[in-house]
Formats: C-alpha cells, sequence, structure tokens
C-alpha cells in the first residue's frame, strides 16, 4: 500500500518554520517527511536554506515520523566521509527513522566550494564511489580509502546506528535510474513514471521501494494558486541541464522570466478543488510507486494541512 509523506522545503522555510510544518504534518496524518538538502535556494525570491542537519535534529525530536534528505548531494560541498557520519548520526538520534537520498547534485549547491563543476558523468562515478564508501564507514571498521575521486586516511565512525541507514539513490535520466537500481537500497524521482519504476526494478532494484515527490499549491482559487506556483517556483518550467549547472539564484531568476505561468505550474496541483489534488498524488500510486510526498507552495500551510487531513488524504487512502 502507498504512503504518503510531507516534502518540507528548506529553500522557502527557516528552521523553525520547518519544524513547525513537521508537526503540523503529522497531525494531519501524513506519514513521512522529506526535506530538501540545499545551500542556496533556486530564487531569491524562496528565500532560505537552513543547514539540514541541525534541523533533521530537532525534527528528530518534534516528530515520530520516518525523516529522509530530499536528496543530498555527497560529492563535493560536503566530503562523503562527513555525510556518512551526519547520516549515522542522524540515524541514531532518531531511532532508524533516517533514510539517506543522495543525487549527484547542482552547480547552485556545490560550486561554493570548487569552481569546476563535474560532467553528469563524472559525477555518477563519483556518487557510486560515495555510496561505496558511506557503506563501509557504517560498518564502524577503520577505513582507508584510495579512490579515483577520493582519498580518505584511516577514518573510523564510533557513533552508529543499530542498523545502517538505508541510501535512496534519485534518477530522472535512464543512466541515472539504473544506478539507483545497482546502488541504491530505494529510487527517488519527482516524475509519476510507471517506465522509471519499471526500469529501476530490472537494474537491480527489484523488491526495493520507489518514491517520488511532487510541489503543490492550496489556495482558496485557483488562479491566486498559480500566481503563486510562478512567482515562487518558476524554476519547475527550466528544461534541460540548466538546473545542473547554472552557479547563482540570480541566473534563475534571469532564465525563468521566459518561462510562462503554464510552464511553471506543470503538474503541480493548484488551488481548492480536492480532486485535482487527490488525482496528482494518484498518479504516482497508479505508475508504482511505495511512497509520494507533497510539498505545499507558499505561506499557507496550515490552510494546507487541514485541506488534505479533511479533503485529500481520505480520497487516496
Amino acid at each position: 500500500m502507498t504512503t504518503f509523506g510531507y516534502l518540507l522545503s528548506a529553500e522557502e522555510h527557516g528552521p523553525q518554520e520547518l519544524v513547525r510544518q513537521a508537526k503540523a504534518a503529522e497531525r494531519a496524518g501524513f506519514e513521512s517527511l522529506w526535506i530538501s538538502d540545499h545551500f542556496h535556494p533556486w530564487l531569491d525570491a524562496q528565500g532560505q536554506s537552513p543547514f539540514v542537519w541541525t534541523v533533521i535534529g530537532a525534527l528528530a525530536e518534534a516528530t515520530s515520523l520516518p525523516i529522509a534528505t530530499a536528496v543530498t548531494c555527497p560529492l563535493v560541498r560536503v566530503h562523503p566521509v562527513i555525510v556518512a557520519q551526519a547520516a549515522a548520526t542522524s540515524a541514531a538520534i532518531t531511532g532508524g527513522r533516517f533514510r539517506l537520498g543522495v543525487g549527484t547534485g547542482e552547480a547552485l549547491n556545490e560550486h561554493v566550494i570548487e569552481s569546476r563543476w563535474p560532467p553528469a558523468a563524472e559525477r555518477r562515478e563519483m556518487l557510486e564511489e560515495a555510496v561505496g564508501l558511506m557503506r563501509e564507514l557504517w560498518t564502524g571498521k577503520l577505513v582507508s580509502h584510495r579512490g579515483r575521486h577520493y582519498q580518505v586516511d584511516t577514518a573510523r565512525l564510533y557513533t552508529l546506528p543499530d542498523e545502517p541507514p538505508p541510501v535512496y539513490v534519485s534518477g530522472l535520466g535512464e543512466t541515472s535510474t539504473e544506478l539507483a537500481g545497482r546502488i541504491g537500497d530505494g529510487f527517488v524521482t519527482t516524475r509519476p513514471s510507471a517506465e522509471s519504476v519499471e526500469l529501476f526494478h530490472k537494474s537491480g532494484g527489484s523488491g526495493k521501494p520507489a518514491v517520488g515527490g511532487l510541489k503543490a499549491c492550496y489556495a482558496a482559487d485557483e488562479a491566486s494558486a498559480r500566481r503563486t506556483v510562478h512567482r515562487l517556483w518558476p524554476t519547475q518550467g527550466i528544461k534541460g541541464e540548466a538546473s545542473q549547472i547554472l552557479p547563482l539564484p540570480r541566473h534563475f531568476e534571469q532564465l525563468a522570466e521566459s518561462v510562462t505561468e503554464e510552464e511553471a505550474v506543470g503538474g503541480s496541483p493548484c488551488g481548492p478543488d480536492p480532486e485535482v489534488h487527490a488525482q496528482a498524488l494518484r498518479a504516482y500510486v497508479e505508475a508504482g510507486f511505495d511512497e509520494v510526498y507533497v510539498g505545499q507552495i507558499g505561506p499557507e500551510q496550515d490552510a494546507f494541512f487541514d485541506f488534505y487531513a479533511r479533503e485529500v488524504l481520505p480520497r487516496v487512502r
């Protein structure tokens, strides 16, 4: 049976508000939490970008829900040894409720400590090496590593959970989805694609969970919801590789000037019709996803949680 979780947008909200939303999500009947991991927001209008690991510590005490990053890039900005330590501590403090979502990242966040941004094929190599290295560290053994991309000298993690955190790997294209099947404990994507789920399972992910996420915008009328999406998330309408290679929010703002409202909204359900929102979630269920996460765009968080608790979640369960 598919479960439904809430997507915490660290690009839009500060740490105290994210914790407040997590509590509200649990009260509304959501079964788990996703949280984005960014250094910069996509646009200055979004306005926030707290350090995800600090927020996860607070979430661990504030709710009883499972928590996952969506997603962390353990390649450049933060060395995989440090991500391994952060994930192990998060899994320990949550009593095993933490899952590490990983992906190949965006220059927007990673360029801050390294001006060279590796091409996609190299980043996939880096991710595979990083995941293998983190799994080795989670054994608690002393690790030295001389790999193609990472060097580690006698590192050992002392604070460990009872079980290593599962690693869910992000995939949008065919190659990254195959990589998720090969090295991941689960698959993460933002498209309700049955073909992607099937490819993940065929590539080694048989029996492992497929997880999908989308953004929504509840408001009293559809037109105002669509305007909110266009203002805060026009990046949803940006096509191609630009989202991976542009380094600053102002570059996304420049590119977003050509994104229409229709393109920005895309597959995001907008407005007060519960069936519109329910159908957007059902698209993931029907495509074979085991978990579906939805996040509210904009400030009307409390109205969203009330709306989903009363009108939407009962329709999809």
